[in-house]
């Protein structure tokens, strides 16, 4: 069994920063893709970034040059620095893992349960 446990979140005003992290831990082979996408109330779930194993990363245009991904791969976890927030970041924070599990031929997809980000001042 696998897990992804989310931390970071919180109440911050606006123009200041957070960093999320995401750990995977469990029965892994090994980490593909790691994630992360937001849910705000009444919208649907966007990704936010993305980062491969190898280090290659993609933003969505809304968080281009103020958010940056990062991971650690021998910790198997995933980092999300957010500068210059505003109050439309403020979201359910969800982080995604692509994750070949030991003893399988497959790759299954993996959620943490979710951070709060809450911008306002």
């Amino acid at each position: 069994q696998v897990h992804l446990v989310e931390s970071g979140g919180g109440l911050v005003q606006p123009g200041g920063s957070l960093r999320l992290s995401c750990a995977a831990s469990g029965s892994i082979f090994m980490v593909n893709s790691m994630g992360w996408y937001r849910q705000a109330p009444g919208k649907q779930r966007e990704l936010v970034a993305s980062i491969t194993s190898g280090g290659s990363t993609n933003y969505a245009d809304s968080v281009k040059g103020r958010f940056t991904i990062s991971r650690d791969n021998a910790k198997n976890t995933v980092y999300l620095q957010m500068n210059s927030l505003k109050p439309e970041d403020t979201a359910v924070y969800y982080c995604n893992a692509d994750i070949r599990v030991r003893f399988s031929t497959r790759n299954y997809d993996y959620w943490g349960q979710g951070t709060q980000v809450t911008v306002s001042s």
